[in-house]
């Protein structure tokens, strides 16, 4: 059975590794974290399916002691490569991505302005 952790800002020491933790909503309150150590072998998962309702995607490095959100970074690939694949955004992923790229209050103005249209197309 999976264990549900509740997300630390502590990062390991280690090896010099950059890994990625996906944030998986379950059900209702209860989250899982799983750890990736391919960004691209994550997204393809996102893309398939693998996750139930994901939350967001942290990645850090063991070595060099960094950790950051990178889920409007996911999202905003996510979404170009349904672009570049002429494929409809797969509904799983919908919310996430909207969450991440559209929603976001922190981004540039016009830095995402072309998949907000497309999404909001939708």
């Amino acid at each position: 059975m999976l264990e549900v952790v509740p997300l630390s800002l502590d990062v390991p020491y280690g090896a010099d590794q950059t890994l990625f933790v996906v944030i998986d909503r379950i059900s209702g309150a209860r989250e899982i974290r799983m750890e990736r150590a391919d960004l691209d072998g994550t997204i393809g998962e996102f893309i398939a399916g693998c996750f139930s309702d994901p939350v967001r995607v942290i990645s850090f490095n063991t070595l060099e002691h960094w950790i950051k959100d990178i889920s409007a970074d996911v999202a905003l690939e996510i979404q170009s490569r349904c672009d570049i694949d002429g494929t409809d955004l797969p509904d799983h992923l919908r919310d996430f991505v909207e969450r991440h790229i559209c929603a976001s209050s922190c981004s540039p103005p016009g830095l995402y302005a072309a998949p907000r249209a497309r999404i909001a197309a939708r």
